[in-house]
């Protein structure tokens, strides 16, 4: 296996066996050295991308059935595609800047996407390192998130489900709630498997950032979400990346220090990508 980097963040890495013990060693530590590791001329199905994602760690199937593979449910599909008279999965996920189960009280470590059907143009996804963001932080920043809490929240991205037609609001957002509650966790965030630490908020899950006396701080939140890019709509900032891929690539990522947002075509083209997110568990698989 061999690695090289790419433009921005990340490397792309030829001739990864996933059978290999030493290639899964490497590319962890490449994952979180580098951020983004593009895995190139891949071709699993869907249990064996899931066995892919299970060498690095524990799979978890996402809490919402209608985006689970019908096979493999651990396998969270985002397609636009309708197989006859069904829909398999859910369509334009992630529109907006977030780290998968970010409202979690458990963050997930690494995310493994998987392109099935790639639209001809218009397609990719962006990211934004906050380790580099925290970084990068004015003194006087990163004196006023020192000891700060952010509280993540799915929601205000929670998407309608065909069970929820007729439903009152109200009732969805108390089920929402008691689902996934409010998570607080420190905004400045220490890695579990750097040294680094990661301005740990994102524009689409973070609610509200409270200091030490309980008191909430919208405009510091506003002004950490503007310093790491996320605000800003151009998508010009010079901490944004755009990873592009092509078929037989899987995109493996730092999931904590990187948020993330789709950039869906404008048009009706197919497109379908396979997921799996998993928590790095040194013991598993190995």
């Amino acid at each position: 296996m061999e690695f090289s980097p790419q433009h921005g963040i990340g490397v792309i890495a030829e001739g990864f066996d996933p059978s290999s013990d030493e290639d899964v060693k490497r590319v962890r530590e490449a994952v979180y050295r580098d951020k983004i590791v593009v895995l190139k001329g891949q071709e699993h199905d869907p249990a064996a991308f899931l066995a892919l994602g299970k060498r690095f760690g524990e799979a978890e199937k996402y809490y919402e059935p209608v985006y689970q593979h019908p096979d493999v449910p651990e396998v969270f599909v985002s397609s636009n595609v309708v197989q006859g008279e069904k829909r398999v999965g859910v369509p334009k996920t992630g529109k907006f800047w977030h780290s998968d189960y970010q409202f979690m009280p458990r963050p997930f470590d690494l995310t493994f996407i998987y392109p099935q059907v790639l639209p001809t143009r218009n397609r990719g996804t962006f990211f934004i390192d906050l380790c580099k963001a925290y970084e990068t932080l004015p003194e006087d920043l990163k004196a006023e998130a020192a000891g700060t809490t952010a509280t993540h929240s799915v929601r205000r991205y929670f998407k309608i489900r065909p069970s929820d037609v007729y439903r009152p609001l109200s009732e969805i957002i108390d089920e929402v709630d008691a689902k996934t509650p409010p998570s607080p966790l420190p905004t400045a965030l220490p890695h579990r498997h750097t040294d680094e630490t990661i301005l740990y908020l994102s524009e689409g899950f973070t609610l509200s950032i409270t200091d030490a006396d309980g008191k909430e701080r919208p405009e510091l939140l506003r002004a950490l979400l503007e310093h790491t890019g996320q605000l800003d709509t151009t998508y010009e900032h010079p901490a944004i990346h755009l990873q592009t891929y092509e078929k037989g690539d899987i995109l493996v990522w730092d999931n904590r220090s990187l948020v993330h947002r789709a950039l869906h075509t404008a048009t009706d083209e197919p497109t379908v990508s396979y997921r799996v997110t998993v928590h790095d568990d040194p013991t598993a698989n190995r």
